[in-house]
């Protein structure tokens, strides 16, 4: 298959997005649609993934409920972490069976998928100026270090795999309000902090979200191998089409 479709939906509820994402998985799953990146933006939400600790939400549910930020419980990998407004959330829906670089069975393993998508926000943080890098243990894309300065974690990164299809993502801090970050212990790490591309990107490549989704659609196609087919509906992404067999080329 030679294309990933391509689609911003917009500020969405995170329930929303859920249900969204379920559509999508399940079309993938029956091979009505191409593999599908699913990118958003979501209101204050912090969300709790399967090998979350409550004690990392620091914030008492009525601080929560009275600025309007709700609590999800999910199957993805990972701990507690946020999304709001300014973040670009990815929600990638890939048959991991299919042709994908480094690919070396008959799918190709998680771990493998998760360092294709570091290497996917790793080349968008480079657009804007910023370096950025892997650590070894800790999933996700982080400044570089310099000096007394340590890493801070400008994406975070946990995906769900069911029946060979992920789910889940990337949250990328785009223009993000750091300070919600303060409810919680981000991904469980106490000795680093959260930054953002506006904070990191110097004046000569300032962030959008909107150069930020063209450089994620850009970037994502580049690693991944694929052409990047724009769908402006979700109705025009679920319309049926020729889908050849995870595996095969179309």
């Amino acid at each position: 298959m030679t294309y990933i479709n391509f689609i911003y939906l917009g500020r969405v509820s995170y329930a929303e997005g859920l249900a969204i994402q379920q559509q999508v998985i399940a079309a993938r799953k029956q091979q009505l649609i191409a593999d599908t990146l699913l990118l958003l933006e979501h209101p204050p939400v912090i969300t709790l993934g399967r090998n979350s600790h409550r004690t990392n939400v620091l914030a008492s549910d009525e601080l929560l409920a009275s600025r309007g930020v709700e609590l999800h419980e999910i199957n993805r990998g990972g701990d507690v972490t946020y999304h709001g407004p300014g973040q670009l959330v990815g929600y990638p829906i890939i048959d991991l069976r299919g042709d994908l670089p480094g690919k070396k069975g008959p799918h190709l393993g998680p771990v493998d998928y998760v360092r294709l998508v570091e290497e996917v926000l790793i080349r968008v943080c480079g657009d804007f100026g910023v370096m950025t890098q892997r650590i070894c243990k800790l999933t996700g894309v982080w400044t570089m270090a310099g000096g007394s300065i340590r890493e801070k974690k400008v994406a975070a990164i946990g995906v769900h795999v069911s029946q060979g299809v992920t789910s889940h993502g990337f949250a990328l801090n785009v223009t993000t309000d750091l300070r919600d970050f303060e409810w919680i212990v981000p991904c469980g790490i106490t000795d680093r902090q959260v930054t953002s591309l506006e904070l990191e990107a110097d004046d000569a490549h300032p962030p959008t979200m909107e150069a930020a989704i063209n450089s994620v659609g850009r970037n994502f196609g580049r690693v991944f191998g694929r052409q990047m087919l724009w769908c402006e509906s979700l109705d025009e992404l679920l319309k049926p089409r020729d889908v050849p067999p995870a595996g095969e080329s179309g």
